[in-house]
């Protein structure tokens, strides 16, 4: 006997709406959003064809919406209509200019088809809820960057970079074919292969002093972003670190960022192995923000360098303060 149940009823429609969302979509994937059998969604599928919804489907491949096909305008819910408010803080804070500017745009599109209550709802919310981000905004050289980036990814043609690397003295011209991009440390990446170094390679943004989409169609298939940035594609060094048991809940949310991988508790605190990909900079800078209740086991040689970056740190403070003094 046929479920015709609410619960089934919005679970067809929110099919439909994600066969209209993108070109091909898989059963397997509408099955985990709805944590539901596959059995159950061939079934709605064929509901939605007996409505004379016209959906193409190909064994192995997925499920599409014949071209020309379209839903009337869809409405939201005071949920999904709220959610809108985050969103759209975060996306003035945390992206470059262009990008911020076409979500904008957007945004006053997705309002127009509210109902006045939800549009009542957001504009009351609006004014609660802040974002603050310490960090500049965009990058002033390249303000288009992720947007361009984007349009690259999706029209795979290649870029060109003007890049200035952390150890270089200029900036240098790259042509690469971005993969994706990421953020990380409170910064935007840009991973793709890059032509100069014959190789893949991750390009922070705000080290961009200019950005050109050029006319050339990319050269290789690349595979998901994900599976570049997985640890095993990546030269690894093993670290373990011992920190005191009350400051490990201060250094909890950063510590995956730099390749935690497990912990113990041991006598004198919480013992962390950590797979790190830039020990010499990006993990002996952060543990020294704690180190004072830290100790490192392995490698030995990291504390030379965390001893390096030190002197160096107490060498500019006295020329500072001598300065300053004379």
């Amino acid at each position: 006997m046929f479920d015709e149940s609410p619960k089934r009823f919005d679970r067809i429609v929110a099919i439909l709406i994600q066969l209209q969302s993108k070109k091909i979509v898989k059963a397997q994937e509408m099955a985990d959003r709805f944590d539901c059998s596959l059995r159950t969604i061939y079934r709605d599928i064929r509901t939605l064809e007996a409505s004379g919804v016209p959906i193409y489907s190909e064994a192995g491949i997925g499920y599409s919406l014949v071209d020309g096909y379209r839903l009337p305008p869809v409405m939201f819910t005071r949920e999904e209509a709220s959610s809108f408010i985050a969103a759209e803080k975060l996306m003035q804070k945390f992206t470059d200019k262009e990008l911020g500017e076409n979500y904008a745009s957007a945004m006053f599109k997705l309002k127009a088809v509210l109902r006045s209550s939800e549009k009542e709802l957001v504009e009351e919310i609006e004014s609660k809820v802040l974002v603050r981000n310490p960090r500049e905004l965009y990058n002033h050289k390249a303000p288009n960057a992720l947007a361009s980036i984007f349009r690259s990814v999706g029209e795979k043609i290649k870029v060109r970079l003007s890049y200035e690397a952390i150890s270089a003295d200029e900036p240098s011209e790259r042509t690469i074919e971005p993969v994706g991009v990421f953020h990380e440390n409170g910064n935007w990446y840009i991973y793709g292969y890059c032509h100069l170094r014959k190789d893949y390679r991750q390009f922070r943004t705000d080290r961009i002093h200019g950005i050109t989409l050029t006319e050339e169609k990319f050269d290789m298939e690349h595979a998901a972003l994900e599976s570049y940035l997985s640890a095993s594609n990546h030269e690894t060094t093993m670290v373990r670190i011992v920190v005191d048991k009350e400051i490990v809940k201060y250094i909890k949310s950063d510590r995956r960022n730099y390749g935690f991988v497990s912990e113990k508790i041991v006598a004198d605190g919480v013992e962390m192995t950590f797979q790190s990909r830039d020990i010499e900079n990006g993990f002996a800078r952060w543990f020294i923000t704690f180190a004072d209740f830290a100790s490192v086991i392995e490698p030995l040689s990291l504390n030379d360098r965390l001893v390096d970056i030190m002197e160096i740190g107490k060498a500019r403070m006295k020329k500072v303060g001598h300065e300053f003094h004379e």
